[in-house]
């Protein structure tokens, strides 16, 4: 079935992540920095989590300057408006942009430029999720958080954690949730990726979150599907990324239809797609051929739009643009 006409919507997706290696390549070549050993023949090269981590890291630092980020969200929003997206949010990470020097408004001030102009261009909506790096520990969340906290931006809508979710628990962070949830900010953080179902609930006890980044290890436990089911909780699936990384051998053995099946509010993401050989588009298709209909698939949207951190004027436009073109 092709998906290429379905409006689609993207809650899931690290903005470095999501830069095409031809644009770091082309950055690097003007900050005289070699990324050869991280792009071979066009593409990402890592081996595992850790080493993808790594290569996400180094790329990252391409991005130096506020024209830099500018070009990185007009780039990412495009690409997601040629693929029928209504509507998308980005994870942006203080401390990758601290450690080239960029101060944290002028970080988020780049990207808001650049989500403008692919607005312009192409009706494209985007919002940005202010995210720590759980690996960096909870003082430097915290740190971050009171940041966000102290700076509010009507387009940075949410607060989130990404990182290595083996390290820290998540009650660690509950202080820097706390700061952001009072801020007014959405929250969601990835948990029950490479960690099993307890990372899932520890984050629902802690960290107050409407959202779950990937949770589909929730399905090794039935009790945890259920209060998933009871608390109205939306999944942040991303099933190229959870096959590339090897959270599972191949596609078929994903658990987003038996997700599905338990009747779990889900939405289809990207996560960093050139690293991962996928696009927000590839992801409905994998949906698909996973047994999703267009209906189905129609409602992931739908999820992701009433799920998105944003304000209720312009989730009602999105919906009803939506209702007419899905």
């Amino acid at each position: 079935m092709s998906v290429a006409h379905i409006p689609k919507a993207e809650l899931h997706c690290h903005l470095e992540g999501a830069a095409d290696p031809a644009l770091v390549q082309r950055l690097a070549r003007s900050y005289n920095i070699d990324v050869s050993h991280i792009i071979k023949d066009g593409a990402y090269v890592w081996q595992d989590f850790t080493s993808f981590l790594k290569a996400y890291d180094e790329a990252s630092c391409v991005f130096r300057e506020p024209k830099d980020y500018r070009l990185l969200a007009y780039d990412t929003f495009s690409r997601l408006a040629e693929q029928n997206a209504l509507y998308g949010e980005v994870f942006a990470s203080p401390d990758h942009a601290a450690r080239m020097g960029l101060s944290y408004e002028a970080l988020i001030e780049a990207i808001v430029d650049g989500i403008g102009d692919a607005n312009r261009e192409h009706g494209i909506e985007g919002r940005i999720i202010v995210t720590c790096i759980r690996h960096l520990g909870p003082e430097r969340a915290e740190r971050v958080a009171q940041l966000v906290a102290a700076n509010p931006h009507p387009m940075a809508t949410g607060w989130g954690m990404a990182g290595d979710e083996r390290i820290f628990a998540a009650e660690d962070f509950a202080e820097a949730f706390g700061i952001a949830g009072d801020a007014g900010l959405g929250l969601t953080a990835h948990a029950g990726e490479f960690a099993g179902p307890q990372s899932i609930r520890d984050t629902l006890d802690h960290l107050m979150v409407s959202r779950i980044g990937h949770g589909v290890r929730a399905i090794e436990d039935p009790d945890l599907i259920e209060r998933l089911s009871d608390e109205d909780m939306v999944l942040e699936l991303c099933p190229a990324s959870n096959t590339a990384l090897g959270v599972y051998k191949k596609v078929e053995d994903h658990p987003l239809p038996a997700l599905a099946e338990a009747g779990l509010r889900l939405t289809l993401n990207s996560d960093d797609p050139p690293f991962f050989h996928t696009s927000l588009e590839n992801e409905y298709a994998l949906a698909a051929s996973m047994g999703l209909d267009e209906e189905a698939l129609l409602d992931c949207t739908r999820t992701a739009l009433e799920a998105a951190f944003v304000d209720e004027t312009t989730r009602s436009k999105l919906l009803r643009r939506l209702d007419f073109e899905g």
